[in-house]
């Protein structure tokens, strides 16, 4: 048997096979007693007929294509054994010759896993970034804290303004008809968030509790209900209710009310040594994002559709795993979103090339390392993900899987790598601060006996997302 194997586009190869005549003679043979056994034939026991008699029973064709496919399908097994090919995917076989009495030829683009080539991943120019943590942003934290335990007391010896607490009442009229949606006996509402048509809450600012107020204003021409956008109608408010949020003081009864704190002073001191804590964790993983970015963009492979494809189901099923726990259906979001699937998929693709990119990359680094996981590990986070998804059936039987174990096993593989290389910077710089994680700290939970009030972490979290 001759094989041939050839370079080809998106990490694949031409794989050409040219079978001897004689094996063809055999596989013609073998497939004459397969097609005996399968076939009643008249005067003969199940795989005892002749050829000829075979033939006349179920065609020639039927014999050479019975012959082809067992002589096709053995030949690429031992073309891809011969070579060393491992093909991602069963490949799209080709015959350009199979006639009896000539050589078999037949040609395979196989996908293989691509030849990555690693450029450096070690030698960069760049450091961790650790953000600093000074008195205004400890000052933040303290105010998201009094805005979070705040109360509402009413107001009566005023108009209304922006960042109030309102209930209203409203009846709104087209052409001095009433509309589907127009009115509400009690809507409750904080001023300035624009919850309604834009505009509408500018005509309650000034209004005390009691009071109404008469208008007309314009729907925006891109209103989701059509018979609406565009439109103007006639709207008649009252504001029933009117509260205004009062912080509590900012001084020692404040911070006592929050936890074991002696004073401000010391709550302050917790809030700042906690924001230090986060500013590093968040150094150390921008650190190993900027490590993984530098090593892709270094490397070079191509990319094989068949990995790119795999992704982009992968990314469409955590789609729908979202939308699952939010309780949205799949159809549903994609008239909202007016798209198809097919659009999701073009939409997904570039990330999924990118994804694929830096899992392919950082495979080879972790093989350039000779970072391997143990079985033992696997079995750990196996075990870990029974206790978080016991009642999930569906899910458990996917961990359980050879392809769940593999997923399990190459992401520990991953991360680990990045840690690794992390620390082993961190070691050869002993200038540079620590870069914990925090998951390796006691969280210090600040919350207030007895009752829900806002924990120092909702604060922490909500000044890490404004900086």
């Amino acid at each position: 048997m001759n094989v041939t194997v050839t370079p080809a586009p998106r990490s694949s190869l031409n794989v050409r096979v040219e079978v001897p005549t004689e094996q063809l003679d055999s596989a013609i043979s073998e497939a004459v007693r397969h097609l005996s056994r399968r076939t009643k034939i008249p005067g003969f026991r199940p795989g005892k007929a002749p050829r000829g008699v075979v033939e006349v029973a179920v065609g020639k064709d039927a014999v050479l294509d019975e012959a082809m496919d067992h002589l096709v399908q053995r030949a690429y097994r031992d073309a891809l054994l011969q070579q060393d090919i491992l093909p991602l995917t069963q490949a799209e076989v080709n015959v350009e010759q199979g006639i009896e009495g000539k050589p078999v030829i037949f040609t395979a683009t196989v996908q293989v896993r691509p030849e990555v080539k690693l450029g450096d991943y070690r030698s960069f120019n760049f450091k961790p970034d650790i953000e600093t943590i000074d008195a205004p942003k400890v000052d933040k934290v303290v105010e998201e804290l009094r805005d979070q335990n705040a109360s509402l007391a009413p107001v009566e010896d005023r108009g209304a303004r922006n960042g109030d607490y309102a209930v209203i009442g409203y009846t709104g009229t087209r052409d001095g008809v009433a509309f589907e949606g127009g009115s509400a006996e009690r809507m409750p509402l904080i001023l300035g968030d624009e919850r309604l048509i834009p505009g509408f809450e500018a005509h309650i600012v000034g209004l005390k509790p009691g009071e109404k107020a008469s208008f007309d204003i314009s729907f925006p021409a891109d209103y989701p209900e059509s018979t609406l956008a565009g439109q103007t109608a006639h709207f008649e408010v009252e504001l029933r209710e009117l509260r205004e949020k009062i912080l509590p003081a900012e001084d020692d009864e404040f911070a006592r009310s929050l936890g074991s704190f002696a004073d401000l002073a010391a709550l302050k001191i917790e809030i700042k040594a906690r924001l230090e804590r986060n500013a590093l964790d968040k150094a150390r993983h921008e650190f190993a994002d900027k490590i993984i970015e530098y090593a892709t963009a270094n490397a070079t492979l191509e990319l094989p559709d068949v990995l790119v494809e795999q992704e982009v189901e992968i990314m469409h099923d955590e789609l729908r795993g979202t939308l699952a726990r939010q309780g949205i259906e799949e159809s549903a979001y994609l008239k909202v979103v007016e798209k198809t699937d097919a659009d999701l998929h073009a939409d997904f693709r570039p990330r999924a090339e990118k994804r694929v990119k830096v899992l392919l990359v950082l495979s080879k680094v972790a093989e350039a390392e000779g970072l391997e996981i143990a079985e033992a590990d696997v079995d750990e986070e196996v075990a870990k993900a029974r206790q978080r998804y016991g009642s999930d059936r569906k899910t458990m039987a996917y961990f359980d899987s050879d392809r769940g174990r593999s997923f399990i096993r190459s992401t520990l593989r991953r991360s680990r790598l990045v840690e690794k290389l992390v620390d082993e910077w961190l070691a050869a710089h002993p200038e540079h601060p620590a870069l914990p994680h925090l998951e390796d700290d006691e969280g210090v939970a600040i919350t207030e006996p007895g009752s829900e009030s806002t924990s120092i972490e909702d604060a922490l979290t909500a000044a890490g997302a404004a900086g």
